[in-house]
């Protein structure tokens, strides 16, 4: 087993571990794909496990194709192996079993847009603002693995009484439509095997293996379905990273890995701490911050590289100023020899990413912003797959109600609720094979005649692309029969053609009007509308004309709507900006984390769990670093149109002083441990004011300092600013629940700072 060679004892450990459910703690760049991949070949080589019996799941589709790939480098028969994502998993499963939940295997997924209208048309009272609020309510109520009928459990969510109500119109709505939406790939498949113990046990004998990548990222509802998986002879391995979990804005559940030992007894735990991305100096950085969570399993990540640089803190006056020391720094570096692509400018939300696209702008530094692009929410894309779901699954609420007046045909919202309200009728009576296509087809004689000129534009088009799919799946089953009977090898001129899809997605651009409406926008915007309509033509060439080519193509295009623009410019040479929550499985030789002040990096309102997960990104953002760390800090910040003093980081705060090299001006409070103040080359980046006294309250009453006033006792400052006069503002918001104003420049005396 030469593969087993090239593991460490703890990565090894982990791969030839059996019997028992395993959590494999790995750190940040330890070879956590390689433990994957080959723990798979070694249970296919070794342990003599049925590829088709071993699941896989992770929740990117690229890291399942990386799985995959790799695994089948090692052991051919792992191409047998269901490698998928979460949520791609739900989608099979429901397209073999959803009936045993009501759901037929000829659904499409909902994103969140669609949501936001299913969830307004459900409920008419809701204004736009309500009906977007309660769609994210309800998303997180099935990340949590709420129903309607959860009860109280709801208010877990959002105490608002009317949630119960609208969650359950829009349940209901839902149901009707044929369709389902993301948080139903995975409470669906739950709620299935839960109340189907036959099914449960079918499934059971399935999966022999099952293992799961990213388990931090897990939300509730995934840990359920999970518990629903394994059956008692199940091989439970489950690899994530405690330290690294950082999606509990969309539902994760940190609890999940660290509570995993409680929930399956005898767990064996196999610590990864062999980092071979990253210097001994920027792991020690990374160390000192994220040690500070009481919530954590613990770990000590070792270098394999050896040390290197160490990192630098620069402390810097103002965001002007921060723009130009990493542009400086970049340019620099450039003329030693380094390219672009080596440097990679993070901050913690997109905004701040303005500022530095114009100072690279202007110094002709070549930049990409990543993550940004969303391919599949431009309106043109949206058209084309309205069309392609109704044709998929002719009850589509949303996408009939998208497409129907587009291009324009004289049929406005009254029109359609009146279609949709003899739909929803016939459906509740039981009529069978009720769809929009032919209740538009019923009706179109009452209508006007403008509206059913229209409506028999409508009709015509989409009988014209359900045609081309039955003649497709047609022609691609009596090939199935002649290669069965062997009449393919005898008469090779007997072979159906059977078209690709891009040929229907070509004849819905043409026939529906929509190619000819956005070329006349393409040559006044110059949009290139037409060239993404044809770039999504081009991806569906890959899959047949037929029903299930159909089915297939939706599914993988609603699981991952993104586009990963990272592959496509790995070897470009342009420096990255990307937000910290999008760095996650990235690396880069040289970072700069910017915005290292509280209230921008953390934000002021985060506490408890809360501040322990934006600790989590911190240590995230650093581990991304390969070479080079660089974090910068202003003293002064545009904040909602105000300048506003700072204070660094709380974060900063954590790292041992030995640790980094401190360029700039020090601000107050903020010493070494020796207790002397260490600058580097850029001590020209001190904070400077006319008036020192001034420039010294500034620093000493920063934003964010604790401070205890004589009668309103212990708060501190949420808010600080200097005004045209020169005088220094500061607001106070006291434990007492109290905010009072201050001029601290004046009332020394009575408003003390309380130092850490």
């Amino acid at each position: 087993m030469d593969y087993l060679e090239l593991l460490n004892p703890q990565q090894r450990e982990a791969v030839v571990h059996s019997g028992s459910p395993l959590l494999i703690l790995a750190g940040a760049g330890s070879g956590k794909t390689r433990v994957i991949t080959t723990k798979i070949a070694w249970l296919i080589n070794e342990k003599n496990i049925n590829p088709g019996r071993i699941l896989a799941v992770t929740f990117t589709k690229k890291a399942a194709g990386e799985m995959k790939e790799r695994a089948s480098a090692l052991c051919k028969g792992a191409e047998g192996c269901q490698i998928k994502t979460f949520h791609s998993f739900g989608a099979w499963f429901l397209r073999l079993y959803g009936e045993y939940g009501g759901i037929q295997p000829n659904f499409t997924v909902y994103d969140e847009d669609d949501m936001k209208t299913l969830v307004a048309k459900a409920n008419p009272s809701l204004t736009r603002l309500q009906a977007a609020h309660f769609s994210r309510c309800i998303s997180l109520c099935k990340d949590y693995g709420l129903v309607p009928q959860s009860g109280t459990a709801l208010e877990t969510i959002d105490s608002d009484p009317l949630l119960p109500v609208v969650y359950e119109n829009y349940e209901k709505r839902l149901r009707e439509t044929g369709n389902v939406d993301f948080g139903d790939l995975i409470l669906l498949p739950y709620l299935i095997l839960k109340n189907t113990p036959s099914l449960r046990e079918k499934i059971h004998d399935k999966f022999q293996v099952i293992m799961v990548d990213e388990y931090q990222d897990s939300n509730i509802a995934q840990f359920m379905l999970l518990q629903m998986l394994c059956g008692e002879n199940s091989y439970l391995c489950v690899v994530g990273d405690d330290d690294q979990s950082i999606y509990k804005f969309r539902g994760a559940e940190v609890q999940n890995i660290l509570s995993f030992k409680d929930k399956f007894p005898g767990t064996k735990i196999v610590r990864l701490e062999s980092n071979y991305r990253s210097t001994e100096e920027i792991l020690q950085v990374a160390g000192d911050v994220v040690s500070n969570n009481s919530s954590r399993l613990g770990k000590n990540l070792r270098s394999q590289k050896g040390s290197g640089k160490l990192p630098v803190l620069a402390f810097l006056p103002n965001q002007e100023e921060e723009v130009k020391f990493c542009g400086d720094l970049i340019i620099e570096s450039k003329k030693r020899g380094v390219p672009y692509s080596d440097w990679a400018v993070l901050y913690r939300t997109n905004a701040q990413s303005l500022g530095f696209e114009t100072e690279f702008l202007h110094r002709k530094i070549p930049y990409a912003i990543m993550g940004s692009l969303k391919f599949y929410e431009r309106e043109e894309i949206k058209d084309i797959l309205a069309y392609l779901a109704l044709i998929a699954n002719p009850r589509d609420e949303i996408a009939f109600r998208r497409i129907i007046n587009k291009p324009a045909r004289g049929i406005g919202n009254t029109t359609q609720d009146k279609i949709v309200e003899k739909f929803r009728s016939s459906y509740a009576l039981g009529v069978e094979n009720v769809s929009y296509v032919e209740v538009c087809r019923e009706m179109t004689s009452s209508f006007s005649k403008k509206t059913r000129q229209g409506m028999e534009c409508f009709l015509e088009g989409m009988d014209a692309f359900r045609n081309f799919i039955d003649i497709n799946t047609k022609n691609s089953g009596e090939n199935r029969k002649l290669v069965l009977s062997g009449a393919l090898e005898k008469n090779e001129e007997t072979v159906h053609d059977v078209e690709k899809l891009n040929g229907l997605i070509d004849l819905i651009a043409t026939k529906s009007g929509l190619k000819e409406l956005y070329q006349s926008e393409d040559e006044i915007s110059g949009s290139h509308r037409i060239a993404n309509i044809q770039e999504l033509s081009n991806s569906a060439v890959l899959y047949e004309g037929t029903e299930g080519g159909l089915l297939e193509f939706l599914d993988h295009i609603e699981l991952d709507r993104t586009l990963e623009n990272a592959d496509d410019e790995k070897d470009d040479d342009r420096v990255k900006l990307i937000t910290l929550h999008n760095t996650k499985g990235l690396e880069f030789n040289r970072v700069i984390m910017t915005g290292m002040e509280w209230g921008v990096f953390p934000r002021q309102d985060k506490t408890g769990d809360d501040l322990e997960e934006e600790r989590r990104l911190c240590y995230v953002g650093i581990t991304r670093a390969k070479d080079e760390l660089y974090m910068t800090s202003c003293q002064m910040r545009m904040m909602y149109g105000r300048t506003e003093y700072m204070s660094p980081s709380p974060f900063l705060k954590e790292i041992s002083k030995d640790h980094i090299k401190i360029l700039g001006h020090i601000p107050y409070g903020f010493s070494s441990e020796s207790g002397t103040s260490r600058h580097g080359d850029y001590g020209k980046y001190g904070l400077s004011h006319p008036d020192k006294e001034l420039e010294e309250v500034c620093r000493k009453y920063a934003y964010g300092t604790k401070v205890y006033h004589d009668d309103y006792g212990y708060g501190f400052i949420n808010k600080a600013e200097l005004t045209p006069e020169d005088e220094y503002v500061v607001s106070v918001q006291f434990e007492s629940g109290g905010t009072k104003k201050f001029l601290p420049q004046y009332m020394r005396s009575v408003l003390t700072v309380i130092r850490d």
